[in-house]
């Protein structure tokens, strides 16, 4: 019932960067039954869209997360689909979009 963010390191993913610079951050969970893991990038809060062709945020993007969460792991890529083209609508795909739910 509760949304903790951790939040990245601020590396984009591939090119060269000075490698000894480079340090990811690791973090250890303990999971306990029923909890849910999500991990995205930022495109789906990036795309435009709406009445007023606005990014959809992060906000709204975390809102959505905890009203989909209670249903089937299954079915929630479904929803995040369709609001997502709902959102879009006719405005052009502007980033690739990774979310990747799990549920312990």
């Amino acid at each position: 019932k509760n949304l903790i963010k951790i939040d990245s390191n601020k590396f984009a993913l591939g090119g060269y960067m000075g490698e000894q610079l480079r340090r990811f951050t690791n973090h250890t969970f303990n999971f306990q039954k029923g909890d849910i893991v999500y991990l995205f990038s930022d495109g789906y809060s990036d795309q435009f869209g709406g009445h007023v062709d606005t990014k959809f945020m992060i906000k709204r993007f975390r809102e959505l997360l905890m009203q989909i969460h209670r249903e089937p792991i299954g079915y929630q890529p479904e929803i995040l689909e369709r609001v997502f083209e709902d959102w879009r609508g006719e405005t052009y795909q502007i980033d690739d979009i990774l979310v990747i739910g799990i549920k312990f």
